[in-house]
């Protein structure tokens, strides 16, 4: 996430932490929160190596693990299903455009489906623009999404759908 935390010191917080305490914890706080969830053992998402550098990361859980999807208009559940969200990526900007981050999606695809999800769901962003500012796009694409074989579920705003890709767990056909 470098030295700042993705986008304005959130270190990937956003979703996992109340309004109030997001914005408390902007910077030391919220790294320092994110980094109680790795040393707690859990594993909060995937990080993209090249060679002993960290190129990209993807923000993967259960839904459970982030409360304030549950209040969010536009991204709330759209039905009581036990879902795995992803809810960021971040991606070195020397590495962009190169699919890596459809790499880092379908792992964390993987990932979810061995750790017993179900469904997989995100919330990409989707704009008719053929250049996006990267600081507005942490939740990824749409086309991305499309690519790594989710579906559009629900729709609440213009640009924000809701995505899902069903999984299949090992014995299942």
């Amino acid at each position: 996430m470098g030295e700042k935390g993705g986008c304005g010191g959130c270190w990937c917080m956003l979703w996992r932490r109340s309004a109030k305490a997001m914005e408390a914890g902007k910077g030391d706080g919220n790294r320092q929160a994110m980094k109680a969830i790795f040393d707690s053992g859990a594993v909060p998402g995937l990080v993209a190596m090249h060679g002993d550098e960290a190129v990209g990361w993807i923000q993967v859980d259960r839904q459970s693990a982030f409360p304030r999807l549950a209040s969010s208009r536009i991204l709330k559940p759209v039905d009581e299903q036990a879902v795995w969200s992803v809810s960021c990526f971040l991606v070195d900007k020397r590495y962009r455009r190169q699919g890596l981050s459809l790499k880092l999606l379908n792992a964390a695809v993987e990932w979810a489906r061995m750790h017993g999800a179900a469904i997989a769901e995100g919330y990409p962003i989707d704009t008719p623009k053929a250049k996006y500012p990267a600081v507005y796009a942490w939740t990824g694409f749409m086309g991305t999404y499309i690519s790594a074989g989710f579906t559009e579920v629900a729709r609440r705003s213009e640009t924000r759908p809701i995505m899902r890709k069903q999984l299949k767990n090992d014995g299942e056909d």
